[in-house]
């Protein structure tokens, strides 16, 4: 849960070292230009005014590294990652899942014809054959496929979220208190419609709406659920990118008030916290794995709107480093190279905490640095460390009511993330090492 940036500011072309767009509202921005503050070449990768990449923690590229998915117009296209070439692959309206981790299948949603379910498929990237996979009920949504693509995984809400009463969930769970106006003003800068979500997750999570999480059987349709009448809001899927049995999922609402990362088995064992708060208004989030499957990493504010790090949980050996960011570095959403040697970061507004500022509004690099790694650690103590940052793109053009969600690419040649600088959103690749001169 992030406050977004309410900006009535208009997007305006960026430097005057630039390429220079035309005015008119039908002219495409420059398709590519080396940015004057960092010089790093970014080049915008799609055509269509309002495509974008998918979330961060979402995959999008093929096993073998050739090609990217990407939404525009309701429907899912492809960018092929080395001639930056793109094609349509599903029609709209289709709400995409992730892409395979074992196959070139993008895996999807479609609204069914009647009844108020859904359809997923899946449709090989590489020859387009769809195949049908299962029909999904009324409320239930597939949001993560498995390593090996036997399984996916999602959640339902047990009673209708429109209906009144919701099946006593006041009686199952104790009340919350509700955050206060000022309480969400003092967690960030933030204007009318971004108290407004605040307020809003904040309400949805004193509900205790009972969920219910599942997986369906992707060979056979068949649904199992694994965790049943949970009044904790249960968001955010995410299996393990190598183990196909290993699930991770958040305890979604204000970051403030949950132990919000968790991890479970998929024949639903194993239910095991990963960050356990210890401060008032700690707050840990965004999490993602690692590429490898052996680390889950995410953001810590401790407290909120004082002090940040990017943190990571080996799941493997328990072991936890924490990496300081500078606050005049912080990102909304990180992601860690292939190789493990570099992080990336989308930077983050002024409206965000209250510590942030427009020298945030960049697309980062960050090289990571442990300070202790002789292996003589206490029982239980965090590996520190600390993030040395790089600035690749200027995001000052960029409304941040929209996350750039910036990751690299398989060949961490490039980092991938959206934008609105010129006003429609468009994916844009920005180059890990900095242009040559010939090159503007």
């Amino acid at each position: 849960m992030i406050i977004p940036k309410l900006s009535l500011a208009l997007a305006l072309l960026l430097a005057t070292n630039l390429p220079l767009a035309a005015a008119a509202a039908d002219t495409p921005p420059p398709k590519s230009w080396i940015d004057p503050d960092t010089g790093h070449r970014v080049t915008r990768v799609t055509d269509e005014p309002g495509s974008a990449s998918l979330y961060f923690n979402d995959n999008s590229c093929t096993p073998d590294g050739k090609n990217m998915v990407y939404t525009t117009g309701g429907g899912i296209a492809v960018l092929d990652l080395t001639t930056f070439k793109t094609r349509p692959l599903v029609p709209a309206p289709a709400r995409v899942i992730v892409v395979g981790h074992k196959t070139p299948t993008v895996y999807y949603t479609k609204n069914s014809a009647a009844g108020g379910g859904s359809t997923l498929y899946g449709t090989n990237i590489d020859t387009g054959e769809t195949r049908k996979i299962a029909d999904l009920p009324p409320r239930m949504g597939v949001s993560s496929i498995n390593a090996d693509e036997t399984l996916g995984a999602g959640t339902f809400n047990e009673t209708d979220p429109s209906a009144a009463p919701r099946a006593n969930a006041a009686k199952q769970q104790p009340a919350m208190a509700p955050v206060s106006q000022s309480e969400v003003a003092n967690r960030g800068k933030v204007l009318g419609a971004a108290v407004d979500k605040v307020l809003m997750m904040d309400a949805r999570l004193a509900e205790r709406q009972p969920m219910t999480m599942f997986t369906v059987d992707l060979r056979s349709g068949k649904i199992t659920n694994i965790l049943e009448h949970s009044t904790d809001w249960l968001n955010h899927l995410q299996f393990s990118p190598t183990d196909p049995n290993l699930l991770m999922y958040c305890h979604e609402g204000t970051w403030w008030k949950v132990d919000r990362i968790w991890t479970i088995r998929a024949d639903g064992s194993k239910n095991t916290l990963v960050h356990k708060r210890t401060m008032g208004l700690e707050a840990a989030g965004h999490e993602f794995w690692s590429r490898d499957g052996k680390t889950i990493w995410y953001e810590i504010r401790f407290p909120w709107g004082v002090d940040h790090f990017t943190g990571g949980y080996n799941v493997e050996t328990g072991e936890r480093s924490w990496y300081h960011v500078n606050i005049n570095a912080w990102s909304i959403h990180y992601d860690q190279s292939p190789d493990k040697t570099l992080f990336c970061g989308d930077g983050g507004s002024d409206t965000v905490v209250e510590w942030a500022s427009s020298e945030n509004e960049w697309v980062y690099l960050f090289r990571p640095e442990l300070l202790n790694d002789s292996g003589s650690l206490g029982e239980n103590l965090v590996r520190p460390g600390i993030f040395h940052p790089e600035r690749l793109v200027s995001l000052h053009k960029n409304k941040y009511t929209l996350e750039p969600n910036a990751f690299f690419t398989p060949d961490q040649k490039h980092v991938i993330f959206r934008s609105n600088m010129f006003g429609p959103t468009y994916v844009f690749a920005v180059e890990v090492a900095k242009a040559e001169a010939s090159k503007n």
